[in-house]
């Protein structure tokens, strides 16, 4: 079918969906599936893309159970796309560097650092910083890592470790924890020391799904500690100002324009041998993300309101501060991907 009929058929299994037309969105949606079925591995991203989106459609019009992968071979594939994706488009070193750079402003003539990270993961952004710091006389790094599920426990330990190393190869003073976060409560067991800088990166191609409510107990919690700075990324898709004004049509219609965009970003730094690389990053990042964006944005389905929207984190008790020249000029490279923003509290 012809680019623009696989779009229309999509954004009528939208609209179906929010207008609550079960007997319609059974129609379209499946209709897609058998159109796209053989596409996943076929030679048009937009035909990938497009499965991928109706595979969301499936899922948020027939409630269908989800068939997780085997998540030792997931987890694999995730690892080696990323390092693909980290070595082939600057998207997620750009954010990291953005970050980094406003810690190091927040902290100049500052020694001993204590960051307070919602989402460490693999702890790719800390390096960096390190070596900046390293270059302080007696400088001293602790990063704090915010555990959402005690699943993840382990990995934040290894992760931990693996910046140990890096930490003592390079002379710097370094340490790592974790603390399990449920409620606002929890951030009691912190013990702030010295200089606090909270880091907040979600959405990010290479993350998981975060709940509104986990990123708004985050913040709350933070108001009680008063960091000297809030470093806050996240995808403009999924801007917090925006969404509750966002019906699930017009979230929809956004996010096949958003990462129709982001792959053609991609494609173009994937050629010749690297095009089953970028079939591997659209897989393990650009499909799960588009499963996760249409699952999660609510919208009416079965006769209920068609814009129930979740509480969305509120940055009241904290002021935006400017980004320097140097970040505003990277970000003019990538700036219909990020909206990054430095926040501190108000006095």
């Amino acid at each position: 079918m012809e680019e623009s009929s696989l779009t229309g058929l999509l954004l009528m299994g939208a609209e179906a969906i929010e207008a609550g037309n079960v007997r319609l969105a059974s129609i379209v949606a499946p209709r897609l599936k058998d159109i796209l079925s053989d596409q996943e591995n076929g030679d048009n991203p937009m035909d990938r893309l497009a499965l991928y989106f109706t595979q969301g459609l499936l899922d948020k019009s027939l409630t269908a159970p989800e068939h997780p992968e085997n998540p030792v071979s997931r987890q694999t594939n995730a690892i080696s796309a990323f390092q693909m994706l980290q070595e082939l488009s600057p998207y997620v070193k750009f954010a990291h560097f953005t970050a980094n750079q406003a810690i190091l402003e927040a902290t100049e003539g500052h020694r001993e650092i204590h960051v307070i990270d919602f989402d460490f993961m693999e702890g790719i952004q800390w390096p960096s910083l390190m070596v900046d710091l390293a270059a302080r006389e007696d400088a001293s790094l602790r990063i704090t890592a915010i555990v959402g599920d005690k699943g993840s426990s382990c990995n934040i330990q290894q992760t931990g470790f693996r910046l140990q190393d890096f930490a003592n190869s390079i002379n710097l003073s370094f340490s790592s924890d974790q603390v399990l976060i449920k409620k606002e409560e929890d951030f009691e067991e912190i013990k702030v020391g010295h200089t606090l800088i909270a880091n907040c990166m979600i959405n990010q191609l290479h993350m998981p799904h975060r709940e509104s409510s986990l990123v708004e107990t985050f913040f709350n919690g933070l108001r009680k500690l008063s960091p000297k700075i809030l470093v806050f990324v996240q995808e403009e898709l999924f801007s917090f100002s925006k969404a509750p004004s966002t019906s699930f049509a017009g979230f929809f219609c956004e996010a096949l324009d958003h990462y129709t965009a982001l792959s053609d970003s991609l494609r173009s730094g994937f050629f010749g041998g690297y095009k089953l690389a970028l079939k591997i990053i659209e897989r393990e990042f650009l499909r799960m993300q588009i499963l996760d964006s249409v699952k999660h944005f609510p919208c009416g389905i079965m006769g209920n309101e068609s814009n129930m929207l979740p509480d969305y984190p509120s940055m009241n008790g904290f002021r935006p501060i400017p980004m320097n020249s140097c970040n505003v000029i990277q970000a003019k490279h990538l700036i219909s991907l990020f909206n990054g923003s430095y926040w501190v509290q108000n006095e």
